[in-house]
């Protein structure tokens, strides 16, 4: 099993490019389901998760082509992938494949508008609380499916003349939720109104490509989503928006480590209330015209209090990047954990470094220390995985990084990028 040995001391100075965004790259393959054209995806980043989805989406019938070119920046790989799902084969999405990441469970919706039925697992994925089903549930109710649950399977079926538009608010926001019934409603018969939908960039992302498509879309980027039902959609060409956890997590760790580095094809405006966060750690960030430059030198880091929160607030996927940089800070900062119930288990393994940190509900107190000290350390989830590099790069002597199938689930090369940039970072096979 593969490990990562970083040796902490070293600024980074350099240019990383960021890849297309994870989140933002799954809706979008399973959006494919929904026409029985071709979808045409650029950017789409090499992953594990998006590895699982190519299996998962075959299992359905769909015709997937790869193309892959060597980017100059990173040595990192840009891929265009071609969808064609011009039969469904199945519409039962298998346990042993759902299991494995929980986004594919999002397979219900383009299943259920285009096919009439859909069997779907519960699904999996990084275990950071319960994460329930039932907003999309609910909502595919109100849009007339009858769902049932059985055996560990969601069995839903649409009225003989297809789901029908409804008007559904959200009692709380989920991007899942609203990805699926923005999906789902594309196909739906007459207009369904979404409240208290999520605005994360990587919703809008998808209603531009089902725009692109054919689908009539509005207010995306708002709390409320409408959506007029079309017969059918076509193809399109769609570029992934560049990754913005991914954009958040290498500002930070310039941030940690210091030096200069620009991060290129990416867009601040993806991640304003995270990097205006690291501004007040001491970081100096600016625009540039193809990304974001970051320069901390000489100046410390200073204590910042964060609460997350749904977009435009500061992202839970850069929560335990952003406790990794706080462990050094020179004073106390509090972080409150909104979003998930259990997702705090990055503490003890920075703990193991030296890092300060105590837990009261859902925030944790994290005392700045003066020096780290390398350790073995063990990821817990994806984005936990990626604060213990953070971590480890300001850590005196070596850190040992176990379990990083997590890691390769949502960071493109991530040892790549930062050794380029001066970084001692680099993968141990045992």
């Amino acid at each position: 099993m593969d490990r990562i040995r970083i040796v902490g001391g070293n600024e980074l100075h350099g240019v990383i490019p960021i890849s297309g965004a994870k989140n933002a790259a799954l809706p979008l393959m399973i959006a494919s389901l929904l026409t029985d054209d071709t979808l045409t995806l650029e950017n789409v980043p090499h992953l594990a998760d998006v590895e699982q989805l190519i299996r998962i989406l075959g299992n359905h019938g769909a015709d997937i082509s790869v193309n892959g070119r060597r980017e100059r920046q990173g040595e990192s790989y840009a891929r265009t992938v071609h969808f064609t799902s011009r039969n469904i084969v199945s519409t039962t999405a298998p346990y042993e494949l759902v299991s494995k990441m929980r986004a594919s469970f999002w397979v219900i919706g383009p299943l259920l508008a285009r096919e009439g039925k859909a069997r779907v697992s519960l699904p999996g994925g990084c275990a950071i609380g319960t994460r329930p089903v039932d907003l999309f549930i609910e909502g595919l109710a109100a849009l007339g499916a009858n769902i049932e649950i059985d055996g560990g399977y969601v069995n839903a079926t649409a009225p003989a003349g297809g789901l029908i538009g409804a008007r559904y608010v959200f009692p709380k926001v989920s991007v899942g939720a609203t990805h699926v019934l923005m999906m789902a409603a594309t196909l739906a018969n007459g207009t369904t109104v979404l409240g208290n939908a999520a605005r994360e960039p990587e919703v809008v992302d998808l209603a531009k490509c089902l725009n692109a498509m054919g689908a009539k879309i509005s207010g995306q980027g708002t709390s409320t989503i409408t959506i007029e039902g079309v017969r059918s959609l076509s193809g399109a060409r769609h570029r992934v928006l560049p990754d913005r956890i991914e954009t958040g997590t290498y500002a930070m760790a310039v941030a940690m480590a210091g030096g200069d580095v620009i991060l290129e094809d990416t867009e601040a405006s993806l991640l304003d209330t995270a990097l205006e966060a690291i501004r007040r750690a001491g970081a100096e960030i600016s625009e540039t015209n193809n990304g974001i430059r970051i320069v901390r030198n000489g100046a410390g880091i200073k204590p910042v209090d964060i609460v997350t929160d749904p977009f435009p607030g500061f992202p839970t996927d850069l929560q335990a990047q952003f406790m990794g940089l706080m462990t050094r800070s020179s004073g106390v900062s509090h972080i409150t954990e909104t979003i998930f119930e259990n997702r705090f288990m990055h503490v003890q393994e920075l703990a193991r470094l030296g890092a300060k940190i105590s837990l009261s509900g859902q925030t944790a107190k994290v005392e700045g220390v003066s020096r780290l000290k390398g350790a073995p350390v063990m990821a817990t989830d994806l984005r936990a995985s990626v604060s213990l590099v953070i971590a480890g790069l300001a850590a005196e002597g070596e850190t040992m990084v176990s379990r990083v199938y997590h890691l390769d689930r949502g960071f493109e090369r991530l040892e790549e990028k930062l050794t380029r940039c001066g970084a001692h970072v680099e993968r141990v096979s045992d």
